[in-house]
């Protein structure tokens, strides 16, 4: 018993002083070994504890993040690559996996910043040039998806990504017959998923709705995987009038795809008119964290707060939107709507001769339109 005693005892002396010597070293070799064989969380602690003993060190902070974002922790692996590139503010490595990270957070606006910034440093690097180009496509900068990989696709014709990231950016520009050239090469190597989404969605632009659902069911057929394949399904849906059928397919993308901005825009507004505000305001709110600052997501936000009862939200979301677009008349309807609500007469009947001014404004152009000879 006593020879026991003195075993614990001697633990208790020894041991902590054992672990007080460990060199700050012996834990980065530890962590970099439990981060190669794969061990990420415990790869994280001894990182941390690193860091707590040298917390300047880029490389390590780097590691931690990159083991954060394998854990699908991309938040905090966010926080690590800024503190980071403020010691090394021009690694490139570390800037791309901040990028890397705040895509796959669905910070799609934060990681396009940050991959300017390292494509104007490597204008090469086709890692980039692509989720680059992906993000833009979700932001609907179809112009500068189109100005990025055409170089590229003229140099490698036969990467699919490339080619349908730029088919696509085509057609939603309206350059059709550019985009019909793009189709007609896809189709070439035989029938695709990806072929029937880029005529569905030529067809879509043309306003063939039914033609288009046709292509894009077939699409589904193919690879019901496909990105934006469901979202566009569900705009020719919701165009043709078959609003159960567009609401499935919305539901549909953005289970493989929850920061599809068209999806949770047009589903939110769906919501909306089933009296579902809650839920299409945190939809209305995913989407323009893909597209800050969006007038139109901007505006569904006010108009499901004004629905839900929210007035001094909607008034105060709503006179956003007319600030930033003065002629937005549907802006002015609701936001006349919600003065009238809160009993504020004086600022609903401005906005109510604001309507009719925008009113008479538009229809004196339609007119004019109609009375233009035909070309």
């Amino acid at each position: 018993m006593l020879r026991s005693l003195g075993f614990v005892l001697a633990l208790f002396v020894f041991w902590p002083s054992a672990l007080a010597q460990e060199t700050p070293d012996q834990i980065l070799r530890r962590a970099i070994a439990l981060h190669q064989a794969r061990d990420f969380e415990g790869a994280i602690k001894e990182y941390r504890a690193y860091l707590r003993l040298r917390p300047d060190s880029p490389d390590v902070r780097s590691n931690l993040g990159v083991a954060l974002a394998h854990t699908g922790r991309y938040g905090e692996a966010i926080a690590e690559y800024q503190a980071a590139l403020k010691l090394r503010a021009q690694d490139p490595h570390i800037r791309l996996n901040l990028a890397l990270a705040f895509y796959k957070e669905g910070e799609i606006a934060e990681a396009s910043g940050q991959l300017e910034t390292v494509h104007s440093a490597d204008p090469t690097n086709q890692q980039v040039i692509l989720v680059l180009a992906d993000c833009w496509l979700r932001q609907g900068e179809n112009k500068k998806v189109i100005a990025l990989l055409s170089p590229l696709d003229k140099n490698n014709q036969g990467n699919l990504a490339v080619v349908y990231m730029l088919g696509t950016a085509l057609l939603r520009d309206k350059q059709i017959a550019q985009g019909q050239q793009i189709i007609d090469r896809i189709l070439r190597n035989g029938d695709s998923a990806e072929a029937h989404l880029l005529m569905g969605t030529a067809k879509l632009e043309a306003l063939d709705y039914q033609a288009a659902i046709v292509d894009l069911k077939k699409a589904v057929e193919l690879n019901p995987h496909l990105p934006d394949l469901y979202s566009i399904l569900g705009q020719a849906e919701m165009s043709s009038g078959d609003l159960e059928a567009s609401r499935v397919a919305f539901e549909n993308e953005l289970k493989q795809n929850p920061n599809n901005f068209e999806s949770n825009l047009r589903l939110a507004v769906l919501l909306k008119e089933n009296g579902q505000y809650q839920r299409a305001l945190e939809l209305l709110q995913r989407a323009l964290r893909v597209r800050p600052g969006d007038l139109g997501a901007l505006y569904q936000v006010g108009a499901a707060e004004l629905a839900g009862g929210q007035m001094d939200r909607a008034c105060a979301t709503l006179e956003k939107v007319v600030k930033q677009a003065p002629d937005f008349l549907e802006a002015h309807v609701s936001l006349a709507q919600a003065y009238y609500r809160l009993r504020r007469k004086e600022d609903g009947d401005r906005e109510r001769l604001i309507v009719q001014k925008l009113k008479a404004e538009q229809d004196a152009k339609q007119a004019r339109g109609q009375a233009q000879p035909p070309h």
